[in-house]
């Protein structure tokens, strides 16, 4: 096995704060790497790092001569105006058959790959960027939080083309279930050092876990035999008759050393805000249609929430989850129809974004004082502050110089000061490390209130959520079954595409056998109208993707086992016909053009 990246003796600062202080660390080929540590530990100035885009103080980095790295940017890194297969063939010189095939493991077809790419979502831009970095065959792929703002579909194709991609991976992410789902080793930044394990993250926490308990109780029993070593030499050294043996217990004494255990970093004890609890409904949707002036996202919104439900929006990226809770929380007015809380409702809000707006002047205890719910005291305001890391003289900074996670932290904390029975939650967990996602999650979960929130977080959303709301082919509905039940049903579809695209696979070898399309005359007929039979293909190709949304609304209502094989088996063979439908849509076209 090849190592393909070494860091040795790596040392990287920026004034007093120490990021590597002589960290050492490995990474062989074919091996993929769950790269974790807290919000600011250095894990993006390490990737830089390895990419040549910083130097280290000290020590090196050893790169193996046929490293081939890969990087999945973060920004984008598109041309205006240019189509998903325009950039496909830009960055990676391969022919366009060739970019079809790989992006076709995303997805990636039709409007998707020839429309242009900056009217996709972000989880489909994604999608073109991994198809590239594919085309460029790395042997070691760089990601830094790749699953930030992924909707739960492009999530799973993600993990499905890293699992199945034979190079090595090192995977910066706080998401637990992706890292888990990714890697079989984990490495971890804490406190200048780099720890290397052989197993999966949850493995590693536990194993950290448990080494503190064994040292603990390690350094109980050292204590206590110290003392019952101290009470003995303390009764018998001053008497003739046993002073020998108390200077034997005291040379006893001084071997005995206690374990340094390495002082554990603060970690965030979220507590959620404390409210009288409320019965009945908290919020109505009647007859409702949001969207915009010139479009409608969803319409016919029927939904009722009680107090003290916990809501989790679901949905891929594009299809209305933000646009429905803006037009809850009225920063967007419905089309149509109405939305209304109950009596004595009090609404908080955390927008996707909202740490960007922060008033940068004030102080961190400024703000939280500002934010606090009215007869709040000193002393809850900074028993709150220091829940959220925020301690000594860390609630003086002003919010110019705090990161994004620290930004992400104290608009949370504003909102654990308040007295909101309501908080509507968009994306709460981005920027925020491991350990506080789960520390909100405990928080939301024994919050009394009603909470309403978007998440891509698998983990925090099953840790929360009572409910699911689904908003998917411009209907907003609440989802009959359980949070597991509904990533079992995005699994079967994406399965579904997948066995489609080995279909299609296997079928490659007798087509290339065939000369080039153009080399072909097709078949002569004096009546054939190209312009007809596309017609009767969109309707046909209509008439499929109808059939598959119903399909798709029936699923989940589904108990029988027997009822629910069926229609999956019939999603599958609607899915194939209507994929055959659109390769004969895009030939027909190209027949019209050449007319």
């Amino acid at each position: 096995m090849a190592i393909l990246l070494q860091i040795k003796s790596a040392c990287k600062g920026y004034g007093e704060q120490i990021l590597l202080d002589e960290a050492d660390a490995s990474i062989s080929d074919n091996v993929k790497v769950g790269f974790i540590g807290r919000n600011g530990a250095g894990k993006s100035t390490l990737l830089r790092i390895l990419l040549g885009e910083e130097e280290l103080d000290n020590g090196e980095v050893i790169r193996h001569p046929n490293l081939r790295l890969g990087y999945l940017r973060q920004h984008d890194p598109f041309v205006k105006g240019e189509t998903a297969m325009d950039f496909l063939q830009r960055e990676s010189g391969q022919p366009s058959w060739k970019c079809g095939e790989v992006a076709g493991q995303f997805e990636l077809k039709g409007v998707y790959l020839d429309g242009p790419i900056a009217e996709l979502s972000g989880g489909w831009q994604t999608r073109v960027k991994l198809a590239s970095l594919l085309l460029m065959e790395p042997n070691l792929l760089l990601l830094d939080e790749p699953t930030n703002f992924l909707d739960l579909r492009t999530q799973i194709l993600l993990e499905h083309f890293l699992v199945n991609y034979k190079a090595a991976c090192l995977i910066v992410s706080h998401d637990r279930t992706f890292l888990g789902a990714t890697c079989d080793h984990t490495l971890d930044l804490s406190m200048g050092k780099l720890t290397a394990f052989p197993g999966k993250v949850d493995a590693y926490l536990e194993f950290l876990q448990e080494k503190k308990m064994h040292e603990e109780r390690s350094n109980q029993a050292v204590l206590a035999k110290m003392k019952h070593l101290e009470e003995f030499i303390a009764k018998n050294k001053a008497r003739a008759s046993t002073a020998t043996l108390a200077k034997s217990k005291e040379k006893q004494l001084g071997r005995l050393e206690l374990t340094k255990i390495e002082s554990a970093q603060p970690v965030a004890r979220i507590r959620p805000p404390r409210i009288t609890p409320r019965k009945g409904p908290a919020l109505r949707c009647k007859n409702l249609s949001i969207g915009y002036p010139d479009r409608t996202i969803a319409s016919d919104v029927n939904i009722e929430i009680d107090h003290g439900m916990r809501f989790a929006i679901v949905g891929d990226n594009g299809q209305g989850k933000t646009t429905f809770l803006r037009t809850l929380v009225d920063s967007l007015k419905p089309i149509t129809g109405e939305v209304r809380w109950g009596h004595g409702c009090s609404v908080g809000v955390y927008a996707q974004h909202v740490y960007t707006s922060l008033p940068e002047k004030q102080t961190v205890l400024e703000y939280l004082y500002q934010n606090a719910a009215k007869g709040k005291k000193d002393q809850d305001i900074l028993e709150v502050a220091g829940s959220f890391l925020f301690r000594g003289m860390h609630v003086k900074k002003p919010v110019s110089v705090l990161s994004g996670g620290e930004r992400a932290r104290l608009c949370l904390a504003g909102l654990m000061l308040s007295d909101l029975n309501i908080l509507i939650l968009d994306e709460p967990g981005n920027h925020l490390d491991v350990d506080t996602v789960e520390s909100l999650a405990d928080a939301l979960t024994n919050y009394e209130g009603t909470v309403i929130f978007t998440s891509h977080d698998r983990h925090f959303t099953k840790t929360v959520a009572t409910s699911i709301i689904e908003v998917r082919d411009s209907r907003v509905t609440i989802y009959s079954g359980q949070y597991d039940n509904y990533l079992y049903k995005v699994n079967k579809e994406i399965e579904a595409g997948e066995r489609e695209l080995a279909s299609q696979k296997a079928k490659i070898p007798q087509a290339v056998a065939k000369p080039a399309k153009t080399e072909v005359a097709a078949p002569k007929n004096v009546d054939r109208d190209p312009a007809k039979e596309i017609k009767l293909v969109e309707k046909n190709i209509a008439q499929l993707d109808a059939q598959k949304r119903s399909i798709n609304t029936q699923l989940p209502k589904v108990t029988d086992i027997e009822e629910l094989d069926r229609l999956e088996k019939e999603l599958i063979s609607v899915t194939e016909r209507l994929s055959a439908a659109e390769d004969l849509w895009s030939q027909l076209n190209d027949e019209i053009q050449e007319l």
